[in-house]
């Protein structure tokens, strides 16, 4: 009987707790296995790539509705969105290639052939470039985002590349992968030019890049064979590792995201904790423990908090997200969520949190009613459903502004921003939001 009591009360506190974050579950085909998320301002959809049945789903970010199915080729498992022309890239691991989607009409523009086993894709807003690591070939492709034209294939150091970033303040991109012997490395690519510009030792079974570009540094996360774990640190200037920053034995690190607004690197453990560094100082400032095998992370810059998608969570009460506030570095919610969620991706429209459940087939919509955010109706009026935007030249001086990934920019070319306005000091209202539009 006691047994039975405190299972009800904990079935009663997660309900509670469904009841305030879980806004909703979007019900994918049974089979769909979803891999990957992005996020397309424009025009306020989310587009889920399901590796177990071909597609991209598209997704109304204001009714959380289904709008479209987009066949792609086999085992998609990478997305990517460019703002510059609206379209929506998906890398296709099982037919080595990539489909390109319009994001307006939700149709294949185009498919482009890349390496063997793509599973990696960022886009270079700078000279309009997506970049694809082909993990089995060993090479990163060049697209150009303007034609969808292959504009190179550069070699990557290690021979598989696993995963890729973008520095805009040296526009450059950096491609990690594991060796078949010895160190793993990071490969520098000139984004002008598309060329290999230099080959790093940076440690053993990197699973990680994240990009500081206010300092001009890169993040790259290793694991040790033997000893502590460690954050290397990448000069963006000189392509030098410059420090490495040790995260105790046994913290296998993996995923990482950057903070513009904490000025913070979130590192996520593969096996149950998030490493915080201070990107002013490159030392740890906290651990947090989290759910089993963190698969992805996602930093909401309107509540100044880190989503943790925990894969490893399965059991009697499905799969978890734990919620990290940036500001104190403390857990504050460990969230319910489907089967395994393996991607995560933000509306910050909305204020939405979308988590793609992999053995789940379902993605569960998550939503902070308690912290600042954008407040909407339950029942948004049909004529006013996607929000307008602002068409300017330049972002307004002084605007506190962050592009689509949620990282704070100080200068924008074209493309889709969101810029916060700060609220009158007497007011309690949370922060307005609104989508800009800057056209060159």
């Amino acid at each position: 009987m006691k047994y039975a009591c405190v299972l009800l009360a904990l079935t009663c506190l997660l309900s509670a707790v469904k009841a305030q974050y879980l806004e909703t579950t979007i019900q994918l085909d049974s089979a769909s296995d979803p891999q990957a998320l992005c996020y397309n301002p424009l025009n306020n959809k989310v587009y889920c790539a399901n590796s177990g049945s071909d597609d991209v789903t598209v997704i109304d970010g204001a009714s959380n509705s289904i709008i479209a199915a987009v066949a792609t080729g086999r085992y998609p498992c990478a997305l990517c969105y460019n703002p510059q022309n609206n379209d929506v890239y998906c890398a296709n691991g099982g037919s080595g290639n990539v489909t390109v989607i319009d994001g307006a009409g939700d149709s294949v523009i185009t498919t482009v052939a890349t390496g063997d086993e793509p599973m990696a894709l960022c886009h270079n807003p700078q000279d309009d470039k997506v970049y694809c690591a082909n993990q089995s070939s060993g090479n990163v492709t060049v697209i150009d985002g303007a034609t969808g034209q292959v504009l190179a294939t550069l070699p990557a150091a290690g021979g598989i590349p696993k995963v890729l970033c973008y520095n805009p303040a040296n526009d450059k991109v950096y491609c990690a992968g594991w060796a078949s012997s010895g160190s793993d490395s990071v490969t520098v690519i000139d984004g002008a030019t598309d060329s290999v510009v230099k080959t790093l030792a940076a440690g053993y079974s990197i699973e990680g890049l994240g990009c500081d570009s206010l300092r001009n540094k890169v993040y790259c996360a290793t694991r040790a064979n033997y000893g502590p774990d460690s954050m290397t640190v990448i000069d963006g200037a000189s392509d030098s590792v410059v420090a490495a920053v040790s995260m105790g034995i046994g913290r296998d690190p993996g995923i990482l995201c950057y903070s513009s607004q904490e000025d913070k690197v979130y590192c996520a453990g593969i096996y149950h904790d998030v490493t915080v560094i201070d990107g002013s100082t490159d030392s740890v400032v906290a651990t947090l423990p989290t759910g089993l095998l963190p698969a992805a992370l996602c930093y909401n810059t309107q509540n100044s908090k880190l989503y943790c998608a925990n894969s490893g969570d399965v059991g009697l009460f499905d799969s978890t997200v734990t919620v990290i506030d940036g500001a104190s570095d403390t857990v504050v919610k460990t969230l319910v969520a489907g089967t395994q969620p393996s991607a995560l991706t933000w509306n910050p429209v909305q204020n939405r949190i979308y988590v793609a459940n992999n053995s789940g087939s379902s993605i569960s919509v998550l939503r902070d009613t308690g912290g600042v955010g954008v407040e909407e109706s339950p029942r948004p009026q049909a004529t006013s459903s996607k929000p307008a935007a602002t068409v300017v030249r330049s972002l307004p001086p002084g605007a506190v502004a962050f592009d689509a990934m949620g990282r704070r920019v100080t200068s924008a070319k074209a493309g889709v921003y969101f810029v916060r306005e700060e609220p009158q000091a007497s007011s309690h209202k949370p922060q307005a939001v609104r989508k800009v539009v800057v056209q060159q």
